[in-house]
């Protein structure tokens, strides 16, 4: 893989579009020229999505059968070129090859694909009696916008594009500007083996013409899934409104884990790790709050930071490194903010301090509470509160005082007990001795200001689908 890519296009009915200016990419771990992604406008996002308007009806017409072999195609495609799209992606977001990095989220990428292909929404029969007989059926939207942020750039694509594929819809997809290049080579592959205008891309540096506007309010677009921030999902919701857009969104989330007083600190201190520092903390159900019983509160904080000691942070090509930089000098930034004000009141027990360039080391601070910006603000990084806890019942209310809810989790040795106090935690998951593992099969969502609609598996895929329902 070369240090520097500049072969990557934007696609269009099949067609590679070129651009009349390009935007810098930077490798957040070194601080290089990562490639130059086309700098779209107006008219290629017009050309991208009459292509997938045409694109359109012969799509939807074509049997169930064939939908799911040309998903199934889609997954074998990436799974042949996943060397190459796990380069680019650490090139472009700094996360490690190895371990949970860019391999790990081209294997989910495959993964999703297959299962999503697996899907199917049959005609259900609603009434077939002497009265009449009433059938419901699942049809395709039109053209569907998908809008992915930085931090997952394949796998989120995947997730986006590959039930709206299989529900009969085509798609343009737009790449966060901070991670554009692997995403528009997985479109490029797709283009290898699917018929032209099915799956088209757009990417825009962050400029005078904002695309992802422009995409949401565009008449010949019929939905919208979007992951990201939670304002700019309100303003994806504003500006679809007009349009009457069918939306999907994915918004942020400031996950909550409570630890009950009967849970082993030992046996959960891995878990809790990997539950807050996935992808450096740069993940939407990362755990960004974890609220301990004062029976076991400062053996936890031991066994959390002995854990994260020995974590290795450094340039995602590096083979040793588990953790790579903050992806972005914005994202940094703001880490660094939260965490120096959090010093002033709390207890740093690991890290605390910026590195070089954009590497910022694992953190957690004890002695927190409330009103403390980094608990009260999603960080979406890697920095870790705990906060102290005697009565069950505070910590809930703590955890559900946010006006977010994507996640959460509850540890302790009862599972039941751990059920009991999961089914009180005011988010769309909850997850008992551990957080953060998604599944295709599993409906996946936030509540309050964290979402709109639900991604994976049967009940996601309905989203991309009107109902039809014929008495006859």
């Amino acid at each position: 893989m070369k240090d520097t890519i500049e072969t990557i296009g934007l696609i269009a009915n099949g067609e590679r579009v070129e651009t009349i200016s390009r935007f810098e990419v930077r490798n957040p771990g070194t601080g290089n020229v990562a490639g130059y992604a086309p700098d779209a406008g107006q008219d290629e996002l017009d050309r991208a999505v009459s292509a997938a308007k045409a694109a359109f009806p012969a799509w939807a017409a074509t049997s169930d059968e064939e939908r799911a072999a040309a998903c199934n195609a889609v997954a074998d495609h990436i799974e042949a070129h996943a060397e190459e799209l796990a380069q680019l992606i650490t090139l472009e977001q700094g996360k490690p090859l190895g371990g949970l990095g860019s391999r790990w989220e081209i294997g989910g990428a495959v993964a999703w694909a297959r299962y999503t292909a697996a899907l199917c929404l049959p005609m259900k029969v609603l009434q077939d009696t002497n009265e009449g007989k009433v059938e419901m059926y699942r049809k395709p939207l039109g053209v569907v916008g998908s809008i992915t942020p930085w931090n997952f750039p394949v796998m989120i694509a995947v997730w986006h594009i590959l039930p709206a594929l299989r529900s009969g819809n085509t798609v343009v997809s737009k790449p966060s500007p901070m991670t554009p290049l692997a995403s528009l080579r997985l479109v490029e592959l797709m283009n290898e083996l699917l018929p032209a205008g099915l799956v088209n891309s757009v990417s825009a540096a962050d400029g005078a013409f904002n695309m992802g506007a422009a995409m949401s309010s565009h008449e010949d677009i019929a939905k919208i899934v979007f992951t990201g921030s939670c304002g700019t999902g309100q303003k994806v919701m504003q500006s679809g409104a007009e349009t009457m857009k069918r939306l999907t969104l994915e918004m942020g989330g400031n996950d909550a884990g409570i630890v009950l007083p009967d849970a082993d600190p030992q046996a959960i201190a891995e878990g809790l790790f990997w539950g807050a520092f996935i992808n450096n903390g740069q993940t939407c159900a990362a755990m960004k709050r974890l609220y301990v019983h004062d029976d076991i509160h400062d053996a936890v904080c031991e066994a959390l930071v002995a854990y994260a000691s020995n974590i290795k942070v450094g340039e995602g090509t590096l083979e040793d490194s588990v953790l790579g930089p903050v992806q972005n000098k914005a994202q940094f930034d703001k880490v660094a903010r939260l965490v120096a004000a959090a010093k002033e009141t709390g207890q740093v027990l690991l890290g605390g301090e910026p590195g070089e360039g954009l590497f910022y080391p694992p953190t957690i601070i004890a002695g927190l509470g409330a009103d403390d910006a980094l608990v009260y603000e999603e960080q979406f990084g890697p920095a870790l509160p705990v906060i102290r806890y005697t009565d069950v019942e505070d910590a809930l209310a703590q955890a559900n005082a946010l006006d977010v809810g994507l996640g959460g989790s509850v540890w302790s040795s009862d599972k039941d007990e751990a059920k009991a106090v999961a089914q009180r935690m005011e988010c769309g998951t909850v997850w008992i001795n551990g957080h953060g593992g998604i599944q295709p099969n599993a409906p996946f969502g936030g509540v309050k200001k964290s979402g709109f609609g639900v991604e994976f598996g049967e009940e996601g895929l309905k989203e991309y689908t009107d109902i039809q329902v014929i008495f006859s």
